[in-house]
C-alpha cells in the first residue's frame, strides 16, 4: 500500500476463490487420509456431520447458504434478540438454584449468591425444597424489591405463590415493583410425574395466578414453561423447543379461556431451556426459540410488543459427570457462555459438584464467578447476538427451528400438550432419540472429557451430603454417564473385595512406532471401564510375552502393534499369551481379512474406534469379576 493508494484493500491483490476450488483442496486431503472415491460435492459431504434431528453440519457455509432475514434486535421475529437494547445495559440475569430443604441452609446460601454477584434466586419449594411454611424465614433478609425471587414448586405452586406474595406485603416492597416468577408449570409437573389427576384445577389455579399477577404485580409472571424435564428424558434440541411451544400454546389456551387478553396471556410465560456444553447447537436453539414463539404469538393474535420471548437458561444436568467432576467447569463455562450470547434474559450455570449431591460453598462460588468473569471480563453481554451473520449459525437456526415446528405440529395434531404425555406419545419420541444417542456414546462417538475418555482411575472420590431426591413417576431422567457410571461402580466393588481394581495387560509388539497410537487408544477404552492396564517399559515378543503377562498380574490381555506387525506376530503371541492363562485376549484394531486366523490362534474380541465401548467393557468385567 502506498501513500496514492490509501484505500486500497489488501484482498485486492488476491483472486477470488470459489467453492470448486475449495473441494479440490479438500479431495487431495482425502486421498492423503485414504478415501480416493469422494470428488466434488461428495468430497465436502464426507467432512459433513450428522446431528439429531435429521440436521447436517457441512464443513463449509458461504452467502449461498444464507436464510431469510432475523430482523433486528427487539423486533418480530425477535431472533437476534427480545429487546432491542439485548443485555447490554445491565447483562443478563445471574440465577442460582437453591434446593435446600432446611429453611436456615438456604437463606445461608442465598444471602451468600446475594452479596457476591448473583441477581435473581432459583428457590425450590415444597416436595424436595424448603417447606411452604419456611419461605418466609428462607428469604430472610433478602431485599425483595431488590432480588427477583423464582419459586419451583412443583404441585405446591399455588400456596407458594401466596406466601410469596404475602411476603412481598408484609416487606412493604410495592407488589408492583416485584420481579420473577411464581413457577406455576401444570403441564412440565404432569411431564415430572405422570399424574394428571389435579390437572384441570392447577391450570385453573394457575390462571387466577396470572390474572392477579397481570391486575397487582406486572413484574411477575406467573407460569413458568420449563423444556427441561424433556431434555433430561433424553430428548434432541428440536424435541425440547417443540414440547415447550406446545406447553406454551396449552398455556395460552387456558389463560385466554379465563378471560386474560393475549398480550397479558403472553406476558405470563416465563420459558426454561437447556445450555449444553455444544455451544453453536444452544445458541442456535435460544435463537430459533425466539422465533417460534414469535410465530405462535402472531397467529393468535399478539401484538409486537408481547410476542419477544422471555427466556431463563440453565446449564444441562445430563451433561454433568460424576466422576472427574472438575471437568463440569468447563462444561458450564462454555454452556453458561453460549446462553448469554444466544441472549437469554436470565441463566442459571450449575455448580460443577451438582450431580454429586449438595453443592458446597466452593462450588457455589465458582458457578456464580463463571458468570462474573463472562460478563464482567469477557463482557458478553456488551454485544447485541454476537452470532448474528454467521452463515453457519444462520443455517443452523434456520433448521433447528423448521425440526421443532414439524415436531409442535405433530404434538398439537395428537391433541396438545397434555394428550400427548398422556397418550405416551412424548415418552416414546424421547426414548427413541435417548436410544439412538446411548448407542453414540457406548461408541464413543460422543466422547464425554473426564469419563469414556482420559479417564483418571487414581483421582480420589468426591462426596457430598446428599441432595433431596427430584420428584418422578413420569419421565425419566438420564446423563451422558450412566453407562460408564455402572462399569466404574463395578470397578470400585472389585477395588472393595479385592484391593486392586482389574487389569489387562498390554502386550505392546514391534518397535515405538508400531505400537505407540493403539496402545494409547487401548489404554484410554479399558481406563474408561474402571479397568486399570498394566505393560512393559518396552515392547513384547513371543518368546518375552508369557513371562511379562505373569508379571503385570492380569488375567486378561490386549494386543497393541500395527496391522503389518499383528500379521508378522499377532497368531502366536495370542496364542502364547492363552497358555500363559489370559482368560481373555483383545486385540487393537479392525480383524480384516484375518479375522479367522486370528481368532484361531486365540484373539477373543476386537477394539476399534467406532466399536461398543460399553459392551467390550462390560464382557470384559464380566472375565475378570469371575476369576
Amino acid at each position: 500500500m502506498t501513500a496514492e493508494s490509501p484505500e486500497l484493500p489488501l484482498a485486492a491483490a488476491f483472486p477470488d476463490a470459489d467453492r470448486v476450488q475449495w473441494q479440490r483442496l479438500v479431495e487431495g486431503v482425502l486421498r492423503k487420509s485414504g478415501v480416493t472415491e469422494a470428488s466434488g460435492a461428495a468430497a465436502e459431504d464426507a467432512l459433513a456431520t450428522d446431528l439429531q434431528d435429521g440436521i447436517r453440519i457441512r464443513p463449509l457455509y458461504t452467502a449461498e447458504d444464507g436464510t431469510a432475514t432475523p430482523g433486528h434486535p427487539g423486533f418480530p421475529p425477535f431472533v437476534r434478540a427480545g429487546r432491542p437494547e439485548g443485555t447490554t445495559v445491565a447483562g443478563w440475569d445471574v440465577r442460582q438454584r437453591h434446593v435446600h430443604t432446611d429453611p436456615r441452609r438456604a437463606n445461608a446460601s442465598v444471602l451468600a449468591d446475594l452479596e457476591n454477584g448473583v441477581t435473581s434466586v432459583w428457590l425450590t419449594v415444597g416436595d424436595g425444597g424448603v417447606p411452604v411454611s419456611g419461605l418466609e424465614q428462607a428469604l430472610q433478609g433478602v431485599h425483595l424489591d431488590l432480588a427477583a425471587v423464582v419459586l419451583d414448586a412443583g404441585a405446591d405452586f399455588a400456596p407458594a405463590a401466596e406466601e410469596l406474595l404475602r411476603l412481598y406485603t408484609a416487606s412493604g416492597a410495592p407488589l408492583g415493583e416485584a420481579a420473577g416468577c411464581l413457577g406455576a408449570d401444570p403441564l412440565g409437573l404432569l411431564a415430572r410425574t405422570g399424574d394428571d389427576t389435579k390437572l384441570r384445577l392447577q391450570l385453573e389455579s394457575a390462571a387466577r395466578l396470572a390474572e392477579r399477577c397481570t391486575a397487582e404485580a406486572p413484574g411477575l409472571r406467573a407460569l413458568a414453561v420449563d423444556a427441561l424435564p424433556y431434555h433430561e428424558a433424553g430428548g434432541s434440541a428440536a424435541e425440547e423447543l417443540g414440547t415447550s411451544l406446545a406447553t406454551g400454546v396449552g398455556y395460552l389456551r387456558q389463560l385466554t379461556g379465563a378471560g386474560l387478553g393475549i398480550d397479558d396471556a403472553c406476558r405470563q410465560l416465563e420459558f426454561r431451556y437447556a445450555a449444553t456444553a455444544d455451544q453453536f447447537l444452544t445458541i442456535a436453539k435460544l435463537r430459533a426459540a425466539r422465533r417460534l414463539w414469535a410465530r405462535v404469538a402472531e397467529v393468535c393474535g399478539a401484538s409486537p410488543a408481547a410476542a419477544a420471548q422471555r427466556q431463563h437458561a440453565v446449564t444441562s444436568t445430563v451433561m454433568m459427570t460424576r466422576r472427574d467432576p472438575w471437568v463440569n467447569m468447563l462444561r458450564t463455562t462454555v454452556a453458561g457462555l453460549s446462553a448469554g450470547v444466544g441472549g437469554a434474559e436470565a441463566v442459571t450455570v450449575l455448580p460443577f459438584d451438582a450431580a454429586l449431591g449438595l453443592p458446597d460453598a466452593f462450588a457455589r462460588r465458582i458457578a456464580r464467578n463463571t458468570q462474573s468473569v463472562l460478563l464482567e471480563e469477557s463482557h458478553l453481554s456488551k454485544v447485541i447476538d454476537p452470532a448474528g451473520g454467521s452463515w453457519y449459525v444462520e443455517s443452523l437456526t434456520d433448521e433447528l427451528a423448521r425440526a421443532a415446528w414439524a415436531w409442535f405440529q405433530e404434538i398439537e395434531g395428537a391433541g396438545g400438550q397434555a394428550a400427548a404425555l398422556r397418550s405416551g406419545m412424548i415418552a416414546d419420541r424421547l426414548a427413541e432419540t435417548w436410544r439412538r444417542r446411548t448407542d453414540d456414546l457406548a461408541r464413543r462417538r460422543e466422547p464425554i472429557t473426564g469419563v469414556s475418555e482420559f479417564p483418571h482411575l487414581a483421582e480420589p472420590p468426591v462426596h457430598r451430603e446428599p441432595a433431596p431426591a427430584p420428584i418422578g413417576g413420569g419421565l425419566p431422567r438420564v446423563r451422558r454417564d450412566d453407562a460408564y457410571e455402572r462399569l466404574r461402580s463395578r470397578s470400585d466393588a472389585h477395588l472393595a473385595a479385592s484391593g486392586a481394581r482389574p487389569k489387562v495387560f498390554l502386550a505392546a509388539l514391534g518397535p515405538v512406532a508400531a505400537h505407540t497410537a493403539r496402545l494409547a487408544f487401548a489404554a484410554n477404552l479399558f481406563q474408561a471401564g474402571g479397568i486399570e492396564t498394566v505393560q512393559e517399559a518396552g515392547p513384547v515378543d513371543v518368546e518375552s510375552v508369557a513371562e511379562a503377562f505373569a508379571r503385570s498380574g492380569a488375567r486378561t490381555a490386549c494386543l497393541c502393534a500395527s496391522d503389518a506387525v499383528y500379521g508378522e506376530q499377532a497368531a502366536a503371541v495370542a496364542a502364547a499369551l492363552k497358555s500363559a492363562g489370559a482368560l481373555r485376549v483383545h486385540l487393537a484394531g479392525r480383524p480384516g481379512e484375518r479375522r479367522e486366523e486370528f481368532t484361531a490362534a486365540g484373539v477373543d474380541s476386537f477394539v476399534f474406534a467406532g466399536c461398543d465401548a460399553v459392551e467390550v467393557l462390560s464382557s470384559a468385567l464380566d472375565v475378570m469379576e469371575v476369576a
